[in-house]
């Protein structure tokens, strides 16, 4: 019988793990679970016989990784994985995969409501502005994106984006393509981020993308804070003072945003995109299925360490 290990520091919804449960079950898998641990060898003993791991932000480093001594594979229900070491998985034989997609509509909508959130002053009273006739610029067009996108043009927004990989897609549902990340931040008067925290995306939102932003513009965060190069951020705002930020990530210079720019960001206390039920059900019967598929028949579709 099959090993599977759910370890959750943040434990999935009780209804969440019921049907995971019934997905293992039927295959004939045995179940573990791991939830709201502490201390890194608790993670370490459980991990030690389990054949498949489904976790969420928990941290999967080279010494977990190689305490995983039966481990096939490991599913991070969500999109991101950097939390996950990739080189340690591939150098024991692990398959790491993602959930892409389940989360994506949680992730679009907050996005919008910071958005609106930047646009109505943080609902302090003060008179704000509407989502229509406005520009959105995605910076990126992955799953996310493209539920912005669905939400955008409801609310009349234009919409346009910049994308090097995914150019076709964009332009077949009439979005218009930027020639240059410089050229979305320039035309948008809300920009929306929307790419991995890994190669040339780090420290991508740099002084040179940000010296075209409009002043008055929205800068809003759901991706991850690596993307941004914060000191040129900072200075940004320090130059163009109609310029907002608002993201579920709490930035390292946090105490400074405070102390300059009171009225002008916003962070959720904790990592909130993909927080909702849904998202939650979603990503975690989708790593449930993804474990079955992959034992059951070879399937290696979302694998993200090849």
């Amino acid at each position: 019988m099959r090993k599977i290990l759910i370890a959750t520091e943040k434990p999935f919804a009780p209804v969440a793990v019921k049907k995971i449960s019934k997905i293992f079950d039927k295959a004939g898998y045995q179940l573990q679970l791991l939830e709201k641990y502490t201390e890194k060898q608790d993670l370490l003993q459980a991990i030690a016989n389990a054949e498949a791991a489904i976790i969420r932000s928990d941290k999967f480093d080279k010494e977990v990784l190689s305490a995983a001594k039966n481990l096939k594979i490991v599913v991070r229900a969500g999109a991101g994985y950097d939390n996950v070491d990739l080189d340690a998985a591939t150098a024991n034989n692990i398959v790491v995969m993602n959930t892409p997609g389940q989360n994506a509509n949680a992730v679009a909508e907050l996005a919008i409501g910071l958005a609106i959130m930047g646009l109505r002053e943080m609902f302090s009273g003060k008179p704000g502005g509407e989502m229509r006739d406005r520009t959105l610029g995605l910076h990126g067009f992955g799953y996310v994106a493209r539920n912005v996108f669905r939400i955008a043009r409801a609310m009349g927004m234009k919409v346009i984006v910049y994308t090097r990989y995914s150019k076709g897609a964009a332009a077949a549902i009439g979005l218009k393509v930027t020639k240059s990340l410089e050229e979305l931040y320039e035309k948008s008067d809300i920009v929306s981020i929307h790419v991995p925290a890994r190669g040339e995306h780090l420290k991508s939102v740099s002084a040179e993308v940000l010296s075209h932003l409009k002043d008055g513009s929205i800068l809003v965060n759901t991706a991850r804070k690596e993307v941004i190069n914060e000191p040129d951020l900072v200075a940004c705002m320090q130059e163009k003072p109609g310029v907002k930020y608002m993201s579920d990530l709490t930035p390292d210079c946090e105490a400074e945003f405070e102390e300059k720019f009171p009225g002008r960001f916003f962070f959720t206390p904790k990592k909130a995109g993909a927080q909702t039920a849904e998202a939650n059900l979603n990503a975690g019967l989708a790593a449930a299925r993804q474990i079955v598929e992959f034992f059951e028949n070879g399937d290696t579709t979302h694998q993200v360490n090849k």
